[in-house]
């Protein structure tokens, strides 16, 4: 593994950094407090090609590698725990299933509008009853001459209210099990019956709207399905397994941000005639959160690593996902520690991190689920 960015890989950083220290920063709060779905900055980041990072330019992608799209997620997040959600959700859960899954036809009609960032994917696999217990969803897909009628209920779907094209799970044949689940893409301007019920009101991730769906008799033509019959459920654990690498880098961009305000505030903020940055306790705290934020970044990378060269990576991937989920939480909540009193208010932006930060250990493998695969792999 080679610790030394290449020319594009510090090139692509050093963009979206800016473009975050410019666009996002300033307006991270205002996204907090409105928890409107940020069109101009997801306009702005399809202008870039930010919004098919991972895919190949054949589709409308930048076909950038598994290092340089994770480091740029976690500039975008940096900013932004919200976009980032909505920027991850877009590509490594929407995006990813229809290009690991669908056809050449279904690539160039679905995914090229979501890789360009003309349209806003969604990933529609958990219920209210169907979390982590994937083959507990009730959601159902009946064939019917040519196409299928998908009735029942998804939860938790980031970007759900404000997708074009959103990938359902649902069950084509309900005494199967796992093997029972199959994949649709749907069109919620297009198909009827595609009904949103509401948005979660969240403790963080504001301005990614996390959505209630409902379908009623929502009627998708076959060529919709992605891959075969019953292959929904095998489908989503691998979307889910490279999902966990970006969730991992925002994480590391949450606790980079945690980490640089903390680190700036402790050399302007003075107590006994000197700045609080002198006292050995706050150096400490300070190394500690550095030291965890560079450990977690260099996790993240190891599983990148291995996902490019094709390589076995669902350990590395929970690994990385894991530790640097409960990072940025720890960070987070030093950083508030550092601020004192002012940590506790929204005149500063660490508590923000701090609601930014408990996400990552709940969304795409909650960490007791993690634990079980990382157990799993080793004693098997």
């Amino acid at each position: 593994m080679d610790f030394s960015l290449t020319a594009e890989q510090k090139q692509i950083k050093e963009m979206v950094a800016e473009f975050v220290d410019e666009e996002v920063v300033p307006v991270a709060s205002e996204i907090d407090h409105d928890d409107e779905f940020p069109w101009d900055l997801v306009e702005e980041l399809g202008e870039l090609g930010l919004m098919g990072m991972p895919f190949p330019e054949e589709y409308g992608g930048a076909d950038l590698d598994y290092h340089a799209y994770p480091m740029a997620l976690e500039e975008i997040s940096r900013g932004s725990g919200g976009l980032g959600t909505i920027v991850a959700a877009h590509i490594s859960l929407a995006g990813n299933m229809v290009y690991e899954f669908g056809s050449h036809e279904q690539k160039e009609e679905y995914l090229t509008p979501l890789a360009q960032g003309e349209d806003i994917g969604a990933f529609a696999l958990s219920e209210p009853g169907a979390g982590s217990d994937v083959p507990a969803m009730e959601t159902t897909a009946e064939k019917n001459g040519d196409g299928y009628y998908i009735n029942g209920g998804k939860l938790w779907i980031s970007n759900g209210s404000v997708a074009d094209t959103v990938t359902v799970f649902a069950k084509t044949d309900p005494d199967a099990g796992n093997k029972g689940i199959s994949t649709f893409v749907v069109r919620p301007e297009e198909d009827d019956g595609f009904i949103v019920e509401g948005t979660e009101d969240k403790l963080g991730d504001k301005g990614c709207p996390t959505a209630e769906l409902r379908f009623d008799d929502l009627y998708v033509p076959e060529d919709r399905l992605l891959g075969e019959e019953g292959d929904g459920f095998v489908q989503a654990l691998k979307t889910l397994n490279g999902g966990r690498i970006t969730i991992a880098a925002r994480s590391v961009g949450i606790a980079q941000a945690a980490l640089d305000a903390a680190t700036e505030y402790s050399q302007q903020r003075e107590q006994f005639d000197q700045p609080i940055s002198n006292f050995q306790a706050i150096q400490h705290k300070l190394a500690d959160m550095d030291t965890k934020t560079r450990a977690a970044r260099l996790l993240m990378h190891d599983a990148a690593d291995k996902k490019i060269r094709g390589e076995k990576f669902i350990k590395e991937a929970a690994q990385a996902k894991l530790y640097a989920s409960e990072v940025s939480r720890e960070v987070a909540n030093e950083g508030i520690q550092i601020h004192g009193g002012y940590g506790y208010t929204k005149d500063f932006p660490a508590e923000r991190f701090y609601r930014d930060a408990k996400l990552n250990e709940i969304y795409e493998g909650t960490s007791e689920v993690l634990r079980n695969t990382i157990a799993n792999d080793l004693l098997n």
